[in-house]
Formats: C-alpha cells, structure tokens, sequence
C-alpha cells in the first residue's frame, strides 16, 4: 500500500495527471474554435444591461411583449432572497442596480405589491430611495418624468465645440466615457420626457441629497459651476446651441460601426440611439435602422424550466478570446503550424485596424494599426488587445509569415508610439491623464479616464520582450514603470481585472522576460504576496470588493482564472515548490470531466468599483496556459 502511495504522489505520477489534463482541456477548447477561427465566450454583466434595454424600447415605443417576458424572466432569477441585485456574483447589494431592475419589472407587468418587488422597495427605500442612485440611473427616469431633468447634472453641448488642448475637451474623456457624453450632451439639452405607463413614486424617500463637496475643493468648484450652468439652460437665447448641436450629431454619425453600433459597447449604443432620434431621426432611417437591428446580436436566448430567458451582453470579446486561446494553445504543445491556429491567424490578420481613430487626437504622426476587443470597433482599437495578439501571432508557423510579419511590425509600432510620456500605457489613449473631469457632478460611476495601469503596460513590455525589444528604450521605459508603480506589499494593481492577482499575474513574467532577475527584490516581493494569499485549498481568489475595501485585497474564493494568474507569476518567477504544487493541484480537482472549469465569479473589471465582467473564456484559457507552462519548464513537485 505504501509503495502505490508513494507511486501516485511521484512527480512523474503528478506530470501525467497534468498532461492529461492539459490535454482534456485543449480539445475542449479546441471544439469551441467557430469555423471561421475565432473564439468568442460569453460576457457576463449585471442587469441594467437588460432594464434599460426594455426602456429604450419603451422610450421608442418598440416594445414587444415576448421581449418583454423573457427579458423579465432573465432579471427576476438574478434577484436574490433579500430582494436587491448586485454587480457581481456574490457582491453587495447596488441600489441602482436594484431600483432600474425593480423599475423593469413594473414596465413587464409585475405588480407592485408582489412578494419580490415588496422586499426590493424596502432595500431601495431603507437605502436613500431613487434620490441617492447614481446619475445614470436618475437619467433614465427623467427620460419618463420620474425625476426632474433640473436635478440632473447638466452636460451643456457646447463642450463640443472646445478644442482639444483645453480643459474638459472631449478629448481628456476616456474613449468609452467621451462616447458616452457626446450622445448625453444631446439628450441633457432637450430633456425630453415619454409615457413610462406608470408611477415610481413609491421609491422616493422624499429627502433631497445634499452637496458635501468643501467649495474651495475642483469638486465643489464644479457643483458650483453645474448651479451656473442650470441657470444658463433657462436662457431663451444660446447663440452657440444649434452649432453645438450640430457637432455632436455629426461626430456621433462619423463614429457608426459597421454592425450598427458605437465602440462595441452598451452604453455608447443606446444614448447615440437617443440621441440620434431626439435629433429627428426616424427609427426606420438607415443609421436608427441599423443600430437597432445591431443591438440583436449581442441577445443571447436560452431555455430554462421556467421558459425562455434573455439576456444581452453589454460587449464582446472575439479578438481578446481568441488571442489568448492562442496563447493557451501554443503553451499546452499545439504544434505552431496546427491548422486551428493558422485558421485562428487568418481571422486575426483580417481583424487588424488600418484607418485612425481617436487616439489620433494625441498621437497626430502615428501610422495606424492594432486590433479592437470586438468584432466592429475600428474607431477604438487598444492597446492590451493588440499586444496580446502580438504575442500570440508571432509565434505560429504560418504559411505566409511575410503576412504575419508585416502586420506584427506595423502594431509594434503603433504600440511604441502609443506609450504615455510617463514611460506606461493605458489601453485606448495615450496621456489620458487629466482629471479635472472626474470632478464634474455627473462623474459618480464608473472610470472617465484612461491612464497607464500596471497590466496594460505589463502586457506590452512582454510583448516587446518577445519581440527581441526587451533592451529598447520603449521598453526599458515601462520597465521602470512597472517597478515605480509596485504596491507597498508587494503586489500591482489591476485595472481590468481582479484584482492585485490579475496585475501581480502580469507583471511578474513581463519583468522577467525583459532581464530583471528572479531573485530581483521586487520579484521576491511578489512571490511572497502571492504566497502568503494563497488560499488553504491551494488556489487562489480576489472578491473585486478589493476595489473600495483593502480588506479585501488577495482575499476571496479560489477561481480557475485567478489560481493561474497567480501560477503564471510563480512560474516565471522560477517557483517551484509546495505553493506552485498545490496551485496545480488545485486546477486539476476542479476540472470537469469535459475538460473545462466552472467560474460563477466575476473576475474581469469593467470600471473599478462599479462594473464588472464574467469572461467565460478565461476559465478555459487561463489554466490551460498556466498547465502548459508549467509542464513546459519542468514541473518540479518537490516540497522545497
């Protein structure tokens, strides 16, 4: 009995559960390949995407009943026994997230003194009413009369017209925030206002928010200037208005992608719907035509016991997905020339962006090129996305490597020219740095900027350092970033994803692979993060209150995605120990027999500490490539 112990416990023992592992998991994520090459899994959010869909319609008067239910459908299983909805698997509850749920479920017909919207109104009310939700929120109930458009921050057009070196210029917005605020200085100025069919007054508390901000703060400077600007708007006369307008209309129609929608995102989407028709647009105009029919294919439909549920997704991510499928397939001994990555290598090539987009704004010299997160967004290529793609693209044999090498050379390029002048990168723009605009009353959700983060810039300088780059100054530059922007206990943030185990799991095998020694000081303070957040089960997790709460940070249950970020960085950090054994351990127990993983947690980030994303692709993608590696660099299962 003890020599058969000992034999199942051997390394070689250990190495062939992992090979067959590895192995189950490929072909699993080989059968998830579509046709064409890509990989694309579902984005999960949180259900305003839905409550405001079924608003829109309502807005629009396109409402249609069988859309109707099985939207509500969708929205009354995400409800929780103590009434409310959060943002994330698990999460507290979010008032505004409860109240345009609660508000979509009145617009299905549900009765007012139901069970489950009698338990939401006594969450929403004990928590400030629809008085103490976010602006978004309070937008869309002044667009049916609920709240007045006067209490609203104004957003005045005209900002269109300040050039781009001015303060609070369209330009210092993050890419997705200015294409939010464009279409929202349209429908702030008219403030138009439609039948919702009922009343949500039974949400007020009657008790008006007050301002807090000390007068002499940019905060309080703004709510001073907003009381100014509200003043303005009663004027009869604005001699600039009608040219504003104007403006903002035509950069929104200059900003269509070819499926129909803006930047390949919710919210951009439906305000430019908004807008467009505020401005006279009829919805069967070939622009509002297009746009609604566009927002179809992010619908996705399943059956359930109850009756068929709908859900849409608030973006898609088949360049990302299929990038770092790549990358997991070439770490797990896909041969480089394997037809399902050349098939996966001709899709990527015809995604590249080869016209200019905002980033232009900073970058005027800049020769165009990169890839998008989706499958239309050409105006908003990133820099993350592109340096993945890189990553993967250059190492897969393909039948025509001058193809390849042609488009890796021109999105090098672009991505040393899009580095910010303090030596990192943010993902959409480069010097997206002023934030005088996150003080504007309107700014209370979510991320309006867009400067360098620890795992964008990661992700570049491993791709440069792949690239034989890892001594040009570019590089050397983000370097220096990376080590200037380690946390005080070791780890790195992690803007788009969660948290510090997302940004420590990229930064730590991009400053090895750029020459910085393993026994470096500020890897050795990582690993010993990583090893002293390692959960008692062996793997690893971060709840994404990390965000608004350090208690939180490397705190939470083990997830596949974040077990092997945190393996990824011990690999590279030449670990190979107890604490790499049980991480790869862990992985294997909870694979299913199909060769997946199961991950009912959110561990992709959106906007910190308001918006989160469950990639179900990273469940697959991410363990696969930590297995990988560590069979590739020898997987030692010893106890040191």
């Amino acid at each position: 009995m003890t020599d058969v112990l000992t034999r199942e416990l051997s390394p070689n023992s250990t190495r062939d559960r992992v090979r067959s592992c590895v192995s189950s998991a490929r072909q699993y994520l080989l059968s998830l390949q579509h046709e064409e090459g890509w990989w694309k899994g579902e984005l999960d959010t949180n259900v305003t995407m839905e409550a405001e869909d079924l608003l829109l319609r309502q807005f629009l008067g396109i409402s249609d009943e069988q859309v109707t239910q099985e939207t509500a459908r969708w929205i009354r299983s995400c409800q929780r026994e103590d009434g409310t909805w959060a943002t994330f698997h698990g999460g507290p509850p979010d008032l505004s997230t409860t109240v345009e749920a609660y508000v979509a479920l009145r617009l299905a017909g549900d009765a007012m003194d139901a069970a489950h919207l009698r338990k939401a109104r006594e969450y929403i009310l004990d928590s400030g009413g629809i008085e103490s939700t976010r602006v978004f929120t309070r937008i869309w109930l002044a667009l049916f009369g609920e709240w007045p458009w006067s209490r609203l921050p104004v957003l005045p057009p005209e900002m269109m017209l300040l050039p781009d070196w001015f303060p609070l210029n369209i330009y210092d917005w993050a890419s997705w925030a200015r294409q939010t605020v464009v279409p929202l200085t349209i429908v702030g100025s008219l403030r138009p206002t439609r039948d919702l069919g009922f009343s949500v007054r039974e949400l007020r508390t009657g008790i008006q928010r007050r301002d807090l901000e000390s007068p002499l703060s940019w905060a309080g400077v703004f709510h001073g200037l907003d009381s100014v600007l509200h003043r303005l708007e009663k004027l009869p006369l604005k001699p600039l208005r009608k040219v504003a307008l104007a403006r903002a209309e035509q950069w929104i129609l200059d900003r269509q992608e070819s499926d129909g929608g803006w930047g390949g995102i919710q919210p951009p989407w439906v305000y430019s719907i908004l807008a467009l028709h505020l401005r006279g647009y009829p919805l069967d105009h070939p622009v509002l035509r297009k746009a609604l029919d566009g927002l179809d294919g992010f619908t996705i439909r399943h059956r359930t016991e109850n009756g068929w549920i709908r859900k849409l997704e608030a973006c898609q991510s088949p360049v990302w997905d299929t990038a770092l499928a790549m990358t997991a397939l070439l770490d797990s001994g896909t041969p480089p020339n394997d037809p399902a990555l050349v098939r996966a290598a001709d899709w990527i090539l015809r995604q590249e962006i080869r016209v200019s987009g905002d980033w232009r704004v900073r970058r005027p010299a800049l020769e165009p090129s990169g890839w998008a997160f989706e499958f239309a967004n050409d105006h908003y290529p990133d820099t993350d996305d592109t340096a993945e793609v890189v990553l993967g693209l250059q190492r897969v044999r393909h039948p025509e490597p001058h193809r390849v090498n042609a488009a890796v050379e021109r999105a090098t390029a672009w991505l040393v020219g899009m580095q910010s002048s303090d030596g990192g990168w943010g993902a959409f723009d480069a010097d997206n740095t002023r934030t005088l605009c996150e003080k504007l009353p309107f700014c209370d959700f979510g991320a309006v900027i867009d400067p360098p983060s620890a795992d964008v810039t990661a992700h570049i300088v491993e791709m440069l350092a792949a690239r034989g780059m890892a001594d040009s100054e570019s590089a050397r530059r983000g370097v220096r970033w990376l080590l200037e922007h380690q946390e005080v206990d070791g780890s790195w943030f992690g803007r788009w994803g969660a948290n510090h185990v997302y940004g420590t799991g990229a930064v730590v095998p991009a400053l090895v692979a750029c020459g910085i020694s393993p026994q470096h000081e500020a890897v050795r303070a990582a690993v010993q993060w990583l090893v002293a957040h390692q959960n008692a089960d062996g793997g690893w997790g971060e709840d994404l209150r990390s965000y608004v709460d350090r208690t939180w940070v490397g705190r939470g249950t083990s997830t596949p995605s974040q077990t092997a970020w945190a393996l990824l960085a011990l690999l590279a950090a030449g670990e190979r120990g107890e604490v790499v054994r049980r991480g790869v351990e862990w992985l294997m127990a909870a694979q299913r027999p199909d060769g997946g993983w199961d991950e009912p947690q959110y561990t992709g980030t959106g906007f910190p500490g308001d918006f989160y994303i469950s990639y179900h692709m990273y469940r697959i993608v991410f363990p696969l490539t930590a297995l990988g590696r560590y069979l590739g660099r020898g997987g030692d299962v010893g106890t040191g």
